[in-house]
């Protein structure tokens, strides 16, 4: 049976060009245009791999991935017309196998796919228990001053990355405003309580398009905020 490889792509010439390509070299290829339709594809169709543009009609390749990684291991290629440094540091934190720029050869590309799928292959297999491993809802780095969020690597500001790390010392507990600013602002007597609800508010979003059905910051009204202390395992679960 020929590896089946998604592509994800919303240029009709670049899309005909890549399954040309890959069908040329033994592979069957599959082509969507949306976010909402390539994650479908890797529930139901199981690809060996995905190649994913990072600029879609729908979403980005960024949030696309970040889903498809909440249930499948599948190896991804990331595809992007931008050549920034940042958007390769992004999709290679994030945990994508390999990233390709626009302008592109398609017999490149080909082989990075063979490539990865060696790889694949040459993985021991996981035992059942350790197929979807339970990964912790918020894990704080200090020492580089990171924070995951089910895996997926949070870009913070310094007081973002402050908030959560006092909010998660202590899941369930409420950290009133006046505590919260204390601990994260230099300066919190010049500061106001409504610095830390702005900060919050983004915190929030970012922790959202990670796991839009959660809620992981709790607000409790007149006093201050507290981190849920019943996320699951796995934001789907």
């Amino acid at each position: 049976m020929k590896p089946k490889i998604l592509i994800v792509e919303d240029e009709p010439g670049i899309a005909d060009t890549l399954q040309y390509a890959l069908r040329t070299d033994g592979f069957d290829p599959v082509w969507v245009a949306t976010g909402e339709d390539a994650v479908a594809q890797v529930r139901d169709a199981a690809p060996a791999l995905v190649i994913l543009d990072v600029g879609l009609p729908d979403t980005n390749g960024f949030e696309v991935f970040k889903r498809v990684r909440a249930f499948a291991d599948v190896p991804v290629i990331f595809l992007t017309a931008r050549s920034d440094e940042i958007d390769r540091v992004v999709g290679l934190e994030l945990g994508a196998d390999d990233y390709v720029a626009k302008p592109f050869s398609p017999r490149e590309l080909v082989a990075r796919v063979r490539s990865i799928l060696r790889r694949a292959a040459t993985k021991p297999a996981a035992t059942p228990a350790a197929v979807m491993p339970a990964v912790r809802p918020v894990a704080v780095d200090e020492g580089r001053r990171q924070i995951r969020y089910y895996g997926c690597l949070l870009e913070l500001s310094r007081y973002e990355f402050g908030l959560l790390q006092t909010l998660a010392s202590r899941p369930g507990h409420v950290f009133t405003r006046d505590t919260l600013l204390a601990r994260v602002w230099d300066d919190a007597t010049e500061s106001l309580d409504r610095t830390v609800d702005a900060h919050v508010k983004t915190l929030r979003a970012k922790m959202k398009g990670i796991a839009p059905d959660l809620d992981p910051i709790r607000t409790h009204r007149g006093t201050g905020y507290a981190l849920a202390e019943d996320l699951p395992p796995t934001p789907d679960a």
